[in-house]
């Protein structure tokens, strides 16, 4: 990190996270934040998502430009690809402050928003307003009160998802009553059923993702892949936030919420790798989850992953870690006479 970096993030420590948060989307946005400039890519990071050209495998988790505010700042920032969002149908407030808390001893962050943002409109149209550069995403969430979750993933995908290089059904935030009930096999392979419907019917064809919880049993996952390929989705993140708080401590360890940061490493590199053995490579996976160093890049594609998205550490590290992680994984690979497609599962047997 340079000195102006570590200042600011300094400073930003001294706030309240969510204010925090706030107010590094507004200094992005008023180009008062150090950004890398371009994509890190070279012909060893040059990867393929679904059908999407990736300058580099190092991604930016939904969570972070929730209402797609800085949508072009973050495509300058080294990325190989970025998500926003979660979007619902109508603008909603979400869960109650405080919401958002540092766990610093643990390097991780614990958060019940509930899916706060703008809604589909506004976000769909200054997705469509984005400069040209690397893929970026839109992930599908539903509002608090809605009667009916997948005709809100359809009805997001129906506004903004056009505007979008792929969208991500979130079915795996657990701070929407009941929204994890959507994993199951059954009410799974229904919900992805309407959406790819829907998406088919689109101007475009775009990847469908979807993401799932670190907090599913062996078998789950199971059921998750063979509904994966029966409707040959697009990709699985995995994965999302954390109910567990085995061995966590400290001021916040009983707040409610999904946790996130380097205590969810191993739980959601074991999902990626229980995934790979599962769908032998037919549908690509990106991995999410306690990325903070090179060395879990590296875990996270040898566990699987053909990408991979960041968020939790940037809290910590700053913005420079996307390209820092991408000129590293470049060095690694170089030094290691290994290419991305070899490196990708070649390791998922010690996690399982």
């Amino acid at each position: 990190m340079t000195l102006v970096e570590k200042l600011g993030l300094a400073a930003l420590h001294r706030l309240d996270p969510e204010r925090a948060h706030d107010l590094s989307i507004r200094a992005l946005e008023l180009g008062l934040a150090p950004v890398h400039g371009t994509s890190v890519t070279s012909a060893r990071l040059r990867t393929r998502l679904a059908g999407m050209d990736l300058p580099n495998p190092i991604g930016l988790a939904a969570g972070y430009d929730k209402n797609a505010r800085v949508v072009a700042p973050l495509m300058r920032g080294g990325f190989g690809f970025i998500e926003v969002g979660a979007a619902t149908p109508r603008p909603q407030p979400g869960n109650e402050k405080p919401r958002l808390f540092r766990l610093r001893d643990q390097q991780a962050i614990i958060n019940r928003f509930g899916f706060n943002n703008e809604g589909a409109d506004k976000i769909g149209q200054r997705l469509a307003a984005r400069p040209k550069g690397i893929p970026v995403g839109l992930n599908l969430g539903a509002n608090k009160d809605s009667v009916d979750r997948a005709e809100d993933f359809v009805s997001v995908l129906e506004t903004a998802g056009v505007s979008a290089d792929f969208v991500t059904v979130n079915v795996s935030s657990p701070n929407t009553e009941k929204l994890r009930d959507l994993q199951g096999a059954d009410a799974l392979s229904a919900l992805l059923g309407r959406v790819i419907a829907s998406r088919d019917a689109l101007s475009r064809r775009i990847p469908v993702f979807v993401k799932i919880a670190p907090d599913l049993t062996d078998a789950e996952l199971s059921q998750i892949a063979a509904v994966a390929r029966n409707l040959l989705l697009d990709g699985i993140i995995a994965t999302n936030t954390t109910l567990s708080r085995e061995g966590i401590t400290g001021p916040h360890a009983t707040q409610t919420g999904g946790l996130s940061g380097r205590p969810l490493f191993q739980r959601s590199t074991r999902v990626l790798a229980l995934l790979h053995r599962d769908l032998q490579g037919k549908v690509p996976l990106i991995g999410v989850g306690g990325i903070s160093f090179v060395d879990d890049v590296w875990e996270k594609l040898r566990a699987g992953a053909t990408a991979v998205q960041i968020y939790s550490a940037m809290i910590y590290q700053g913005l420079s870690l996307a390209p820092r992680l991408a000129q590293q994984l470049d060095e690694r690979l170089e030094q290691a006479r290994i290419t991305l497609p070899e490196l990708i599962g070649s390791g998922a047997g010690k996690w399982i």
